[in-house]
């Protein structure tokens, strides 16, 4: 028998399939670890928990399915985008990597925007200049770490980094390179001139390897550490978003994406890439030959649903630690009890600032509407609608594109609870489809493992194995009273504007 493997390398923990060559999963795992947060705002973690977690679920995932590792062909990596990894000359990691949810660069993004020109900018890269990307974190290091800087050798991204471990190749893999804004979108290749308008270092940057292109063999080191053969091909994979679409099987024009994890994104595949960009969408490289994709992400989608959890429904968690029943399903019941619209409580997500359509790092969590006639469901379902709202924002840019958008692909947290999907299909007029395997990083991340044993000639190909197992209509009623609260869900944020960064100089 044959397998191969895929690994999510994520914010919140790593997680593996292992999936055989009629694209079936046999076993997935998965290890935790945490984010560091020195000061607020900040977001790091320790790159050794990611290996260790590496380690961790590969070895389980070839327990728990009995197999003999030589019957891996090949593994492949999805990772979080935008996280600044530095090595230096021997390897070592220079600094804590700075993550995609880090928002202390804002005066860097706005160096940037008048070092590049933002016009200049926007062509060169796709994207304009965003904390969460990976350019500002290295301007921080000019103006705050120098020193660190100046022993980095190499620039990598978390999933790339992880397969530098497993290989001892420093290369980086299209799709994420997209999300550092040094690379060219357009013709996929490093951006020179916003390297040299910068002062970065282009000897700082590895070779671009395809995302379904063998970057690397296992290393003596990886296979005593894992447990896989010394030689086992490891492909370039992709960027967490990528790979999710890939694995959801939305690869072509006219289908998107809804993946709600941590964070939320919208996701619409392009057949070229559009000629001018003005910043509103992302316009990264996708994980397949001649495709990018458009992009509108949310920084605080999943995360507001888990901090709800943890802050407003201790008893639901611990009675979950007791019966088994996970706290998101009780949620889930207690939010059905509530009418669509959550009887006029909204709930804007914005927990840690947001990116589309607002780009503000100071945005805050607001819960709005609430009277005593309220109960907690209103409140549950006013944080599924209101996350869902916000993934509307992005999916209006793209319909206002000119992109055919009525049927999504739905991944991630958002995709495991029924009354979520009917929600995101009423709020987002279309037809919403749940695909059998909704670990989608990892799962495309596997499918390109597949190309690279020789399973499959093209990722389009490995993607016909992407199977559904469930679609939900929107209904005209519940859509009706969505519109309406969609327009004051708009409304909310430019009132509101004004005070939040007020509020966040308070430390909120």
């Amino acid at each position: 028998m044959a397998w191969v493997i895929g690994l999510d390398i994520g914010t919140s923990s790593t997680k593996g399939l292992l999936v055989d060559e009629a694209g079936q999963v046999v076993a997935s795992a998965s290890h935790p670890y945490e984010l560091i947060q020195p000061a607020p705002g900040w977001a790091e973690q320790n790159p050794e928990d990611w290996w260790e977690a590496t380690c961790t679920v590969v070895r389980k995932l070839i327990q728990k399915a009995g197999i003999q590792p030589s019957e891996v062909k090949a593994l492949g990596l999805s990772g979080q985008m935008h996280g600044m990894v530095l090595i230096d000359q021997a390897g070592q990691v220079v600094r804590p990597p700075i993550l995609w949810c880090d928002v202390r660069t804002t005066a860097e993004c706005r160096a940037i925007e008048e070092a590049v020109g933002l016009e200049d900018l926007l062509q060169f890269t796709g994207n304009p200049a965003l904390e969460g990307f990976t350019a500002p974190k290295l301007v921080w290091m000019q103006r705050h770490e120098p020193d660190a800087l100046a022993r980095a050798e190499t620039l990598l991204l978390p999933k790339d980094y992880i397969r530098f471990r497993l290989t001892g190749e420093r290369r980086m893999e299209i799709s994420d390179a997209a999300g550092s804004l040094l690379f060219d979108v357009r013709a996929g290749t490093w951006s020179e001139p916003v390297l040299e308008r910068l002062g970065l270092p282009p000897s700082l940057l590895p070779p671009v390897v395809g995302s379904w292109e063998v970057a690397g063999q296992i290393t003596a080191e990886a296979a005593e550490a894992t447990g896989l053969p010394v030689g086992t091909p490891v492909v370039g994979g992709g960027a967490d978003n990528a790979c999710g679409a890939l694995g959801a099987g939305v690869i072509d024009p006219g289908q998107a994406l809804v993946s709600i994890g941590t964070s939320g994104v919208v996701l619409s595949p392009l057949s070229r890439p559009p000629a001018t960009s003005d910043g509103k969408l992302h316009l990264f490289n996708h994980a397949l030959p001649e495709r990018w994709y458009l992009m509108g992400v949310m920084l605080s989608a999943g995360l507001s649903y888990r901090w709800f959890r943890d802050e407003l429904a201790p008893l639901e968690k611990a009675a979950g630690q007791v019966t088994g029943i996970d706290a998101f399903e009780l949620l889930n019941r207690e939010a059905a009890s509530a009418p669509p619209g959550a009887g006029g409580v909204l709930f804007l997500p914005y927990l840690n600032g947001e990116r589309t359509p607002h780009a503000d790092p100071h945005a805050r969590g607001t819960f709005f509407g609430i009277s005593s006639a309220h109960r907690r469901a209103h409140l549950v379902r006013a944080v599924m609608e209101g996350i869902t709202f916000g993934l509307r924002d992005s999916l209006e840019l793209m319909r206002a594109t000119g992109q055919p958008v009525s049927r999504l692909r739905a991944i991630g947290g958002g995709a495991k609870s029924d009354l979520w999907l009917q929600i995101q299909a009423d709020i987002l007029d279309a037809v919403v489809e749940r695909p059998v395997v909704d670990e989608g990083p990892a799962y495309g991340a596997a499918l390109l493992a597949g190309v690279g044993a020789g399973w499959y000639r093209t990722p389009h190909e490995a993607a016909q194995h992407v199977a559904v197992q469930a679609t939900y209509e929107p209904n005209p009623e519940t859509r009706e009273v969505y519109d309406e609260t969609y327009q004051l869900y708009r409304d909310l944020y430019p009132a509101l504007q004004p005070l939040f960064p007020r509020v966040a100089a308070l430390g909120g």
